[in-house]
């Protein structure tokens, strides 16, 4: 039988500079206000600036850094913050989104429904998230204190003012979000998972919970570095919330909420705020790059 050879079409020079346009605008935006702000902000961090004059800027080395770990005393706070807010999410957020995703995944009547239900704090943003938690944490008026008995008396706690409890009622606000995103990834997954590897596991005996964990879960893998990769960068960006209830202060110290209160507003200190970005930039990077890696590495054995 005579070879057929398919005919490979050669771009047009109409198609070369579509191509070129849809390659050139989106690589040129990314540049204006992803990349080069960000190199500015580490220019910055080496720099003495009132934020005002550009002729005022002065060389300062890594002095601005050496403030930040040194004598800075919100820092070490925010950090620990910020490592609390990972461990939450991590061990209470995110087995709460599988649950979620495992239990909407069986075919129960209004599954729908509930996904739906679930997955609404995902659909707004943080910022709106805490000011619907802050009419539930109110301390006279609020829903909490109310179920509890104890509002509009001396024993009613004010869960945002408090510095002792604030972080932990502002982790339950940003877990009934976070949650809903995991939910929704997980049950990608779950749909993702050949049923042939379940039927395998039931013909080897084993029941629903080993099926899971010894065979679904593992098969999810792609998933589970996805969602691990968005808990560190959500734990580390967080900062809407904070800063809705009290701009980051009084116990609600995050590394984000530190950027904006040296760049931003009275008594800014432009060195020591991107010093402070930078130093977020570069904690960011980990993740980001282990994923990458991940990702990459596993495609270049397989091809």
């Amino acid at each position: 039988m005579p070879s057929t050879r398919r005919k490979v079409r050669r771009l047009s020079k109409r198609d070369k500079i579509v191509l070129a346009v849809m390659v050139a605008v989106p690589t040129l935006i990314e540049l204006l206000f992803v990349w080069l702000p960000t190199l500015f902000s580490i220019g910055l961090s080496f720099t003495r600036w009132n934020g005002l004059d550009l002729t005022d800027i002065r060389p300062a080395g890594t002095d601005n850094y050496k403030f930040v770990f040194q004598d800075y005393p919100p820092f070490w706070p925010a950090v620990e913050h910020n490592v609390l807010w990972l461990v939450f999410l991590a061990l209470i957020a995110t087995p709460l989104g599988l649950l979620l995703a495992v239990l909407l995944d069986q075919k129960i009547r209004g599954s729908r429904i509930y996904q739906s239900i679930f997955f609404v704090p995902v659909m707004l943003s943080l910022a709106l998230v805490g000011i619907i938690w802050q009419l539930f944490y109110q301390r006279d008026h609020g829903l909490l204190n109310f179920l509890l008995g104890t509002s509009g008396t001396p024993a009613a706690v004010d869960w945002f003012g408090d510095s002792n409890v604030n972080i932990w009622a502002a982790l339950i606000a940003a877990t009934w979000r976070h949650s809903g995103y995991v939910m929704l990834l997980y049950l990608a997954g779950l749909k993702g998972v050949d049923p042939a590897l379940k039927e395998a596991a039931a013909l080897d005996g084993a029941n629903a919970t080993q099926t899971f964990f010894r065979v679904v879960f593992p098969a999810m893998r792609p998933i589970n570095i996805i969602i691990v990769v968005i808990t560190i960068i959500e734990s580390l960006r967080a900062f809407d919330i904070v800063y809705v209830i009290n701009r980051g202060t009084n116990g609600l110290e995050l590394i984000s909420a530190l950027v904006i209160q040296n760049l931003v507003g009275e008594g800014q200190v432009i060195g020591v705020g991107s010093a402070l970005a930078t130093i977020l930039l570069v904690i960011s990077l980990v993740p980001i790059t282990f994923y990458l890696s991940r990702t990459f590495g596993k495609e270049a054995k397989e091809s």
